[in-house]
């Protein structure tokens, strides 16, 4: 398999050509002959050459699939948008992940998962079997208005269609909204998928300057009228990978400058069980009219319950229910039970409770030992698990990152995260995954410049 995969991909074995015959190449190979046509037969599962019965076997038309790192920056595959994902999801529990997006699983609350899951397996066989309904578990959607309305985002149940995580409920938007070719505005710095997942739609980006209290509003008026975007990407609660908040005046003056340019934002608020207290939401300002906020319970229940919802303006509903259909057929009606259990009980807001002040902790103690380093915070987030850090003069973060991982460390690099790729000094920390092993490893990395 490996070999004809080989000629057929140098060319050698250019599309429509013919394999040799089942016993010539038994033969070539001194393979039996039932070992060539187990070969061939899980070929033409894969695609790669296709049977016709009585002629033999040929090489099928091969599609060229999207590689999404080759869409962006070449030059150095460390500030790749994918490249921490891969890097952080790959490594063995060996490896420190200071550069990872979510907390350690000590910090997750165990127990209420393994309560929901008590509770939803002795449910009826239709929470173990069947697909969810298409706005997917109502008591979960009502719940989730709820947790909105606490946040000043009034959004009715019927406004609301589940999703199989955060990122899903913004590329069902993305399909909603875009078509290839548009543009995109998003934070410069922004979290590193935005850009992956607006590749993969083949969508223009342009950055907008983000500031502690929210984009540089006169830039971005400025880039809205000379590139005409669609969409506007951003997290307005804590921001990633900044930490900073929306001050409320930029909110509005963004709104303003979205209704003057029919401009439609979305806006991520996966962190919402971070904060102490909300921060202006645009999606509350906004009533659900340009702005439809996504939100998802990987990052504070558990990343394995994929699970995630979007709450839009009601016209949109049926469109995008319609693409849930097409893209996944039905919800994780299990995945939603499992949620539903243990978001109603009472062990998970004293989870996020304690959360809340443990991250204020760490963010406190993280950021005096990065000081001692030279490396310096941006802003002082008043909540969440990041850190945007600027490295001490003459550093620069790819490098860093290189260094760090051939020592067992996945980082951050800030060029991962700019569009306009002029983060090189910065890095994103994650104050629950950065420890004493980080710091020494760090001060010994920056010693050796």
């Amino acid at each position: 398999m490996a070999t004809i995969r080989q000629r057929i991909e140098a060319g050698s074995l250019p599309v429509g050509s013919k394999l040799p015959s089942v016993r010539a190449f038994a033969g070539a190979i001194q393979s039996s002959v039932s070992t060539v046509v187990e070969a061939y037969n899980l070929l033409v599962a894969e695609g790669m050459i296709v049977s016709r019965p009585g002629s033999g076997f040929f090489v099928a038309p091969q599609v060229i699939p999207l590689k999404l790192s080759s869409a962006g920056p070449k030059a150095d595959r460390a500030i790749d948008p994918l490249w921490i994902s891969r890097q952080s999801l790959e490594a063995d529990d060996k490896v420190l992940k200071p550069g990872c997006g979510w907390l350690p699983a000590s910090w997750m609350p165990e127990q209420s998962v393994r309560k929901a899951l008590r509770t939803v397996s002795k449910a009826g066989v239709d929470s173990l079997s069947s697909y969810s309904s298409l706005l997917g578990l109502p008591a979960l959607r009502h719940l989730v208005s709820r947790r909105l309305s606490e946040k000043g985002v009034e959004a009715s149940p019927d406004q609301i269609i589940l999703t199989d995580s955060g990122t899903q409920a913004i590329d069902l938007l993305c399909r909603y909204l875009l078509k290839p070719g548009d543009t995109v505005l998003v934070d410069d710095p922004c979290y590193f998928n935005f850009q992956a997942l607006l590749r993969a739609h083949r969508i223009n980006m342009v950055g907008v300057r983000y500031t502690p209290t929210g984009p540089d509003i006169d830039a971005f008026a400025r880039i809205v009228v000379e590139t005409g975007p669609r969409l506007y990407i951003t997290n307005s609660g804590v921001h990633n990978p900044t930490g900073a908040i929306l001050a409320p005046a930029i909110a509005h003056r963004v709104l303003k400058i979205a209704d003057q340019h029919d401009l439609v934002i979305i806006e991520d608020d996966i962190f919402a069980d971070f904060e102490h207290t909300s921060a202006p939401r645009l999606a509350g300002f906004d009533g659900l009219d340009r702005v439809a906020q996504i939100g998802s319970f990987s990052k504070t229940l558990s990343a394995s319950v994929r699970c995630g919802f979007i709450a839009a303006r009601p016209e949109w509903i049926e469109g995008l229910i319609d693409l849930k259909i097409a893209t996944m057929f039905g919800g994780a009606r299990l995945n939603e039970e499992v949620v539903y259990a243990a978001l109603s009980d009472g062990g998970y807001r004293r989870h996020t409770d304690a959360l809340r002040v443990k991250l204020e902790r760490a963010r406190r103690d993280v950021g005096d030992r990065l000081r001692a380093l030279s490396i310096v915070q941006w802003t002082e987030p008043r909540a969440g698990m990041f850190l945007w850090c600027e490295l001490p003069e003459g550093a620069e973060s790819a490098d860093l990152t290189r260094k760090a991982l051939a020592s067992g460390i996945v980082l951050a690099p800030g060029n991962a995260f700019s569009v306009a790729q002029n983060a090189a000094s910065f890095m994103r920390f994650n104050v629950a995954q950065t420890d004493s092993r980080t710091i020494e490893k760090l001060s010994q990395l920056l010693r050796l410049r």
